[in-house]
């Protein structure tokens, strides 16, 4: 193939709508958490197909405050969250960084997701919620996640950080447990630089979330008045012994509010959302069709006829007996112009944070497997049929040189 291309991991988008906003912005001086995040909330909800969406900081605090939301149902901190092995790490931080214990299960080499079947073996009398992650955008198995979660009283918080756009079974990600978390990375197919939000359809969840982004304090409407115009406030003083509900704080919270800039860039990525989302899964669809050649010595990842993808990035795991190293592999990518991350890590036993929960190497053998053998490449959309064309091409030169 004639000429090289450069293929790099990502992309983002800031639009000439977010340049807009951010300057208009700038020219009033609001600049904080304000109506700019309310449209933004708004339209995402309404995306995914939920009453309520809270915008976060990022997407590790989206897992880690739909998580603190428990708290005020009867969890108490060490109290224990289901999570795959597998993920990127900030999954395992945020269950840690909300109080609670992570216990691990393995993930399937074909899913890349939780394995079903060994969740009931790891609740426990402590165990409150369930936290499956949809990896690269493919759904995880939730009609049995749910089931389990139902028999065992349990709550389920996906998290859909690099799932925007995937749908299981005819219905979208985002709406299939009690809350769904996701990134506004900016890998993500929708971003705000940094950022994240949680969806809901539960009102008492989306005030709860409202109360956690900002401390905990007790002053939790969707729409605040005294932040938006100094205006007179009926609630600002209805605890009378207390003093003004902005200083009343109801519970342990988190700093995490998305400011106006970055819900200006998120609202120009909703604008031109269902474009991106076409081109990426263009993208991600023609190199799944076309890697099934390299079956002998390359798995990745298959669209079941039930779902649609969210396509984060193209997973590619070498098999054992491949004859080369995930080093070589990438190294020749690399050399030919393509970029490519690595597919995680098996927390419990490959990131040396997670060693004081004592998981002995060996305990995720498909999980730990992936950590040493798997990565990912860009799909985005900046990418078309050529550049995957490239992609598939190199990987060919390098099977080819190899055997």
């Amino acid at each position: 193939m004639a000429g090289k291309f450069k293929i790099p991991f990502g992309t983002m988008a800031v639009t000439e709508k977010a340049k807009q906003l951010i300057m208009d912005a700038l020219d009033r001086k609001r600049l904080s958490s304000g109506k700019y995040v309310r449209d933004f909330e708004k339209q995402f909800a309404s995306l995914v197909g939920t009453k309520e969406a809270v915008a976060l900081a990022n997407g590790t605090d989206a897992d880690a405050l739909a998580l603190a939301v428990l708290y005020d149902y009867g969890a108490g901190r060490g109290d224990e969250i289901i999570v795959p092995a597998l993920s990127f790490v900030a999954t395992g931080n945020a269950v840690l960084q909300a109080g609670f214990i992570p216990v691990f299960v393995d993930v399937e080499l074909d899913t890349l997701n939780i394995d079903p079947s060994k969740i009931e073996a790891a609740i426990t009398p402590k165990t409150r919620a369930i936290m499956p992650v949809h990896l690269m955008g493919k759904p995880a198995e939730m009609d049995t996640i749910n089931a389990i979660a139902k028999k065992h009283g349990l709550y389920v918080i996906e998290d859909a950080a690099e799932a925007h756009g995937a749908v299981y079974k005819g219905r979208n990600v985002g709406i299939l447990g009690h809350m769904a978390a996701y990134s506004l990375y900016v890998a993500h197919i929708i971003t705000t630089v940094e950022g994240g939000i949680v969806t809901t359809d539960n009102p008492d969840f989306a005030e709860i979330l409202r109360s956690l982004r900002s401390h905990g304090r007790a002053c939790k409407c969707e729409s605040c008045v005294l932040n938006t115009a100094s205006a007179h406030c009926s609630k600002r003083f209805q605890y009378e012994d207390k003093g003004d509900i902005r200083f009343i704080f109801e519970r342990i919270g988190f700093s995490s509010k998305m400011n106006e800039m970055e819900a200006a860039v998120g609202l120009g990525a909703l604008e031109i959302y269902h474009d991106i989302l076409k081109k990426r899964r263009a993208n991600l669809y023609y190199l799944l069709e076309e890697f099934q050649r390299f079956g002998s010595y390359l798995t990745t990842f298959r669209k079941e006829s039930y779902e649609e993808i969210g396509p984060h990035a193209l997973p590619v795991i070498i098999k054992q007996g491949a004859g080369f190293t995930r080093n070589e592999f990438v190294g020749h990518l690399e050399e030919n112009g393509i970029d490519t991350r690595d597919l995680f890590s098996s927390m419990p036993t490959q990131c040396v944070g997670f060693a004081f929960l004592g998981y002995e190497p060996g305990s995720f053998p498909v999980a730990e497997y992936i950590g040493k053998n798997g990565l990912h490449i860009g799909v985005h959309q900046d990418l078309g049929i050529e550049e995957c064309k490239y992609v598939i091409h190199t990987i060919r030169e390098f099977l080819n040189s190899h055997h």
